[in-house]
């Protein structure tokens, strides 16, 4: 492990860890990102909603603009991954695959993991744009388009009703072993919005199309888009073997400081909260690493 011991290791290194990274390196703070190169901002095609660029931004292009900015500071981005995160006596063991490190405060930015469905060509999709996770981000891009969403419970429900601000045209394509609840489907035929009974293994990603096998019906459903909501997995194992508070979700319960029940152990971007956006992630990074340089600098 050596005698260095850090100001602070960040562990992740899309927009949260990144952002973390940025202010810690002009903080002066002598730190390290450690990053496994599976930000799921990278699955972005592009993205209008995120300020400062009126004409979209790749989540690649915007992920190697930060990279570039948090280096230019100094900053020290390393390629790995993290296997397991031990609280000390004073600090943090933070055992990588290339050795141990130990730092008096850590960041998690390790995100959350889609609930991908299991479509043969869903990357091509979404590369092209015909699958989609978050509408949020880029409802307004499907204005007036015929829209399906796959799920198998309330959540997706609630996703089709939310996509109703900008489609006509919103299917709920239920996969699910159990059908909904009646009072689901109320909700659904309330907003609007169509329910067929379908399988994963019977959507079908085409060139400019996404056809669903319609269980009621003699011919698959198409549409322009399909949004996959089947959920997300937290990226949480680090925190909970140091002993972190997670909330009913999965997610890191975090002070306004963004700082996990654990003391010097902080956290930002999805692994907190449930918005799962790129400005919010950047935000609470800025936050994490300007607490860190105040705890630093208050201790001496």
């Amino acid at each position: 492990m050596g005698d260095r011991i850090l100001d602070c290791v960040v562990i992740g290194a899309g927009p949260a860890g990144l952002t973390a990274a940025i202010y810690l390196a002009r903080f002066k703070r002598d730190f390290v990102v450690i990053e496994s190169g599976a930000s799921r901002a990278a699955w972005i095609p592009r993205s209008h909603n995120h300020p400062g660029f009126p004409d979209g931004v790749r989540g690649k292009t915007l992920l190697a603009r930060m990279r570039r900015q948090a280096e230019r500071y100094g900053a020290e981005i390393r390629r790995g991954r993290v296997e397991t995160l031990s609280p000390l006596a004073s600090g943090f063991k933070v055992e990588t695959e290339a050795g141990a490190l130990r730092a008096r405060t850590v960041i998690l930015a390790t995100g959350v993991i889609d609930n991908a469905p299991d479509i043969p060509g869903l990357e091509h999709g979404v590369e092209k744009g015909l699958v989609r996770i978050c509408p949020i981000c880029d409802g307004y891009e499907v204005t007036g388009c015929r829209v399906g969403v796959i799920g198998r419970d309330d959540h997706c429900a609630n996703e089709a009703i939310f996509l109703r601000t900008w489609s006509d045209d919103v299917t709920h394509v239920h996969v699910g072993a159990e059908p909904l609840p009646p009072e689901t489907l109320a909700r659904l035929k309330t907003a609007g919005v169509q329910v067929i009974d379908s399988a994963i293994q019977g959507v079908k990603i085409g060139k400019r199309k996404v056809a669903a096998f319609d269980f009621g019906a003699d011919e698959p459903r198409t549409f322009d888009v399909v949004y996959s909501a089947l959920g997300v997995t937290p990226r949480a194992q680090l925190a909970v073997q140091a002993g972190a508070r997670l909330d009913e979700s999965g997610r890191l319960v975090v002070s306004d400081h963004q700082e996990t029940s654990v003391p010097g152990l902080y956290a930002a971007g999805d692994v907190v909260r449930g918005l799962n956006q790129i400005s919010t992630a950047e935000g609470e990074g800025a936050i994490a690493a300007t607490d860190v340089h105040n705890r630093l600098r208050r201790a001496g």
